[in-house]
């Protein structure tokens, strides 16, 4: 059976609570607001709830839902490391609209789905959301959608879509966010973007200032300003190197063409000179006629 719980009301709110805490830990399926878009979440160590948890949204295992966490503390239980820019990420946007992609401890017995050793790790910045986190632990997580269907920024549009595959419906009004988060893949050298959403990439800049962006499909980068004004350097770099080595090729050319002139002899010639057949030497005249005028070249040295 489906319950809702007005958490604009005090008394719901506290009942709407204690019946989420209750689901998560049975295993069933609820849905949060968050400060993005609402989610439907589950306990993110029960693998059987993590499965109703796609069926209801018509995913399947490639598709592995992020985990939510009420605080820092532990997000790090969740990760083998948080590499270079994970704490300082975290120390600024956290709680908030970002998304972090780390790799997963491994001591960890959950079954999230085909995550390849990764885990998907947001705070959010809600206070409803958080005070259920922080009574259920880490909970997985996803938008509140059916698969390709916009993701849901109340909890009406979230009933609409998923309905009673869901135990506890927390309504807290409207999302004011509306946009999902953006995620960052950390789990390689350079932090990889790998969605677009409410936290833009120049306030990410600062904290990482390198960060591989993906392609649209089929079509050029999504550049934000500061990634065109970077490509516009890099491009007027490689010109001027090719100017440059053009100019290079052409006083080497030139070079050339002057010790030629200069009489130096060139490989075909020497090696001509080197190759020639000595020629042959002269037949004496007969002593009856006299001298020729002009006598024919010698063999040997035709051309």
């Amino acid at each position: 059976m489906t319950s809702r719980y007005d958490c604009a009301n005090p008394e719901q709110r506290e009942e709407g609570l204690a019946a989420a805490t209750a689901a998560v830990q049975r295993g069933d399926v609820v849905v949060l607001p968050t400060d993005t878009v609402y989610g439907i979440g589950v306990d993110a160590f029960t693998p059987s709830a993590v499965s109703a948890l796609l069926a209801a949204k018509g995913r399947g295992r490639n598709a592995p839902p992020p985990v939510l966490v009420g605080s820092v503390r532990a997000a790090t239980a969740l990760t083998e490391s948080l590499g270079a820019f994970g704490q300082d990420l975290i120390d600024e946007f956290w709680p908030g609209p970002l998304t972090l992609v780390f790799r997963s401890s491994p001591s960890l017995l959950w079954d999230l789905g085909d995550t390849l050793g990764t885990v998907a790790i947001r705070m959010p910045l809600h206070a409803l959301t958080l005070d259920l986190l922080r009574r259920t632990g880490p909970m997985a997580v996803s938008s509140a959608n059916r698969q390709s269907l916009p993701a849901a920024k109340t909890a009406d549009e979230a009933l609409d879509q998923l309905g009673d595959s869901v135990a506890v419906y927390l309504d807290d009004g409207p999302c004011t966010g509306g946009v999902p988060s953006t995620i960052l893949d950390l789990t390689g050298t350079v932090p990889r973007m790998l969605r677009a959403g409410a936290l833009h990439i120049d306030a990410i800049r600062k904290i990482v200032p390198v960060i591989d962006l993906p392609e649209d499909q089929g079509g050029e980068p999504d550049l934000s300003p500061a990634d065109r004004r970077a490509a516009a350097a890099i491009a007027e770099a490689t010109a001027a190197s090719q100017v440059t080595a053009g100019d290079e090729a052409a006083a080497g050319s030139a070079t050339a063409a002057a010790g030629s002139e200069s009489g130096a002899p060139s490989q075909a010639t020497a090696g001509d000179e080197a190759t020639a057949e000595p020629e042959p030497e002269p037949e004496p005249e007969p002593q009856p006629q006299p001298p020729a005028d002009n006598p024919a070249p010698a063999q040997g040295t035709g051309d």
